[in-house]
This record gives C-alpha cells, structure tokens and sequence, in this order.
C-alpha cells in the first residue's frame, strides 16, 4: 500500500479549498494546503466581501437625501476615498486572519506559494522547490478578470481586482460589461459621485435574468443618471496626456474618462498548473472537466469552484467542498446540489431572485400563473423617492409549487434567502397563501397576492 506525504493536499486557499482543507484537518486527516497570494480567495480578498462594503459607502448620499423627508436636517457633507480603502484593507486582513486561524487550528499544513501537478500523486511547491505527495488532490484555485486580450489599449484598463486599490477615486468611469459585477461597479461609483457609462454588448444587463428585474433596474439606474449604452462596445482606449482615457464605441462615440473597468467575465485560473502534463481534462474556456461528484479525468484530483466553471458563486464553491469530503473520507458519496440557487445583485435597488425566470418557466411548464406585484417601498414614501419595488412570483400551473421568485428593491437579497428555504421544500402557492403577513413589511406581498396577475399556456399570455 502506497504512502503519502498528506492524505489531501489543496491547491488554492480561498472559499471552497480553505472549507475542504480545514473540515479534512478537524477529521485527523493530513493535509497541506498551497496559496501563493492571500487566504480567502476571490471572495474576502477582492471580490463579494469589499464590494459589498463599497455598496455600503455607496449608498449614503442617497440616505443623507431621505433624511429630510422624515425632519432631519443633515449638514454639508464629504467624501474620503482613502479612508474607505483604508477601513476595507482593515477588515480584510482582520478576516483573512481568521481563515488561517481555522486552518491552523485544524493542523493544515500551509505553503505559501504556488503550486503544480507534478503527478497523479505530487505537488511541487515553487517557492522552493520541494516535492510532496498525496493520496487525493483537490484544486480549488478558481478564476480572474478576463483581460479582454484583442481590445486594443487594454493595457489601460482596470479590472473589478484593481478596483478595490485605486489611489484616487475617479471622476469620470466607463465600465464594459452587462453581468452583476459590471452593474454592481456601475452602482458603486455612481453613488460615490463618479461620472459613470456602462457599455453593453447585449439588448438589456444581466442576460440570464427575469426580464421585469432587467428592465426596471435599467429604468432606476438611467434615473439615478448612470449613463448605459446597450448594444454597444468598446473598441479601442488610448491614454491621453495626464493619464485619461479616450475610449472609442462601435458607435464611432467617444468618451473621455479617468478609468476604464473591463467586467466581461471570468477566466479559470488553470494555466501553468501542471493539468496537462497530468492528464486532467479542461474545457475550451479552461474549466476543469469534473464528474457529477467534482471528481476530474484523474481518479484521486477533484475540483470545485469557479475553477470548474459551473455556478461562479462563493456559497457554490463552500457547499462542492462539503460534498467532496463527503465523497472522499466519509464513504457518503453525495453530488453538489445546483438547483434552485438564490442569487443578489447588489445593484440600488437591489435584486434578489430564485429559480426560474419567467421566460425559462414558459418554456418549460405547459402553463404558469404569474404573480406580480409592483409598487413603490413605505420607506420611499415621505423621503419623496418615486423609485418602485417589485415582487413576483412564478408558479407551475399544474404542481402549485413556487418554481422562480424575483425581487428588486430594499432587501432583495435577504428575502431571496429565505425564499430558497420554502422553494427547496417544495412548497406550493397555497402554502404561501396560508402563510399570515407580517405589516406593514415589502415582503407581505410574497403571501398577499391571491390572484395571478396574468397567464401563460403554451408559450401565450392569458391575461
């Protein structure tokens, strides 16, 4: 029987590599871990955890505003990029502390540097060149910010990673892209008092989502003055002197600004990984290739997170990892469940969602009841805010069950939370009916709306 340096070794230190690694230490199995940047990944370092810190910043003027609407008197008021960066990279480090800490108290042993397959069973760690070995290797390295590699000037541009480090904060910002982190941004400096263009390739942003959320958010951002051109890209940026850009539209437009955000997706982390030389299977955007249970073309390497390129979110990445341990040490083979998965756009407003939109339900059901409801949030009310909050529901006509929910206003995000728990149970539209409301709340309108507000059989609306 072959022995091994560590019973799993993780290459990658973020969400789902640190969960797997530190779950597999408490077991008293022996594992190493590799992380050539910093512990917490995407996610704590420069993705959803200072982002959603950015919102916060972001969403004070609009706080300030409302004040007067309900008697207070909010004197002049500032703005200091500095300190906000300052007070994130506080956090941060705080948060990246505890993830070592987890690891340390679980004895995982840990590598700071990269790290490639040598083997089905060796890992070199190249910082110094040592060579160790495993029984099962788990890559958990995820992705980074396409560079967009034909778009000339690109050179100029800054992507979400960047973001998070700028000296100064912008006057002026193009951002290209349509998906969550293009809107997010968009949302984020706009309400910091930057000149902010989104540039969208598409018809409408955010492509995979309800058309009712995509259009109203469309509507409130365009209100709030974020300027977004769909149908368009960018073809070329050049610096100018002083260091702005000029960015040319396929339009034949220009636009001057003081930085140039690319947001059109995500690329897995697999190059110089030693995936080839091995024998692990890649896609042809360089996804790893994994079985229903993350299991890769070799029989002891798995995988999860972006890296796989399957659901791109951290809770995806954590819950994989939970099902890897299950599989691998605790004899309970058991798949990642990808269903039903609640999502946020932390956008102002807000959306929250679940399950299937109501194009995709059309397709797929021969008849849905529609429940919508729109209207304009109690907190809007004396602030003078005309901005509207919509709910809507999504309900297979012959199951009764809730198949997709979709929310876009205050609190989006929490409720598409708790939503997940009822849909997950499969619960029907009458077990939402017998739910009592909690007044006056947004969120009453998920058990208030009796009535469909329209039908669709067979791909026809009934209204």
């Amino acid at each position: 029987m072959a022995t091994y340096d560590y019973d799993l070794f993780v290459i990658g230190g973020g969400s789902g590599g640190v969960r797997a690694g530190r779950l597999a230490g408490a077991m008293g199995k022996r594992v190493g871990l590799a992380e050539e940047y910093r512990m917490g990944g995407t996610c704590v370092i420069r993705g959803c955890v200072p982002k959603k810190l950015f919102v916060y910043a972001s969403q004070f003027q609009e706080h300030f505003d409302a004040a007067a609407g309900y008697g207070w008197t909010v004197g002049e008021t500032t703005f200091d990029w500095p300190t906000l960066i300052a007070n994130k990279d506080r956090e941060i480090t705080r948060l990246e502390g505890l993830y070592r800490k987890g690891l340390d108290n679980s004895e995982v042993e840990i590598f700071e540097s990269r790290a490639v397959l040598i083997d089905d069973h060796t890992i070199e760690i190249l910082k110094t060149g040592k060579r160790v070995t495993a029984d099962q290797i788990l890559i958990a390295v995820g992705g980074h910010p396409s560079p967009h590699p034909s778009l000339p000037g690109n050179e100029f541009c800054i992507s979400s990673n960047e973001a998070f480090h700028l000296d100064a904060l912008p006057k002026a910002i193009v951002i290209e892209g349509g998906g969550y982190i293009a809107v997010e941004f968009a949302n984020i400096f706009h309400g910091l008092g930057v000149d902010t263009t989104l540039v969208y390739r598409g018809k409408e942003i955010l492509s995979r989502f309800d058309q009712d959320l995509r259009h109203m958010l469309h509507a409130a951002m365009a209100e709030k003055g974020i300027h977004i051109r769909c149908t368009e890209i960018i073809t070329k940026v050049e610096r100018q002197e002083g260091g702005r850009k000029l960015v040319h539209l396929s339009s034949g437009d220009q636009i001057i600004a003081d930085q140039v955000m690319l947001a059109i997706g995500r690329v897995p982390n697999t190059k110089s990984l030693g995936l080839e030389a091995v024998g692990v299977d890649v896609d042809d955007l360089g996804a790893i290739k994994v079985d229903d249970y993350s299991r890769t073309s070799r029989e002891n390497i798995w995988a999860v997170g972006d890296v796989t390129n399957r659901v791109q979110l951290t809770p995806v990445a954590i819950h994989e990892a939970m099902c890897f341990l299950e599989t691998v040490f605790k004899n309970n083979p058991t798949k990642p469940d990808h269903e039903l998965i609640a999502t946020a756009v932390f956008s102002q407003p807000e959306i929250g969602t679940v399950g299937l939109t109501e194009q995709d339900a059309a397709q797929k059901f021969k008849g849905i009841d529609v429940y919508r409801a729109v209207f304009r949030p109690m907190r809007n009310t004396l602030s003078g805010s005309t901005e509207k909050m919509l709910i809507k529901l999504i309900v297979d006509a012959a199951s009764r069950k809730v198949v997709g929910a979709h929310i876009l206003g205050p609190d989006a995000g929490e409720m598409a939370q708790l939503l997940a728990i009822p849909m997950k149970a499969g619960c029907t539209k009458e077990d939402f009916d017998r739910t009592m409301a909690v007044h006056p709340t947004a969120a009453e309108e998920l058990v208030t709306m009796y009535k469909p507000s329209y039908r669709i059989v067979d791909g026809e609306r009934i209204d």
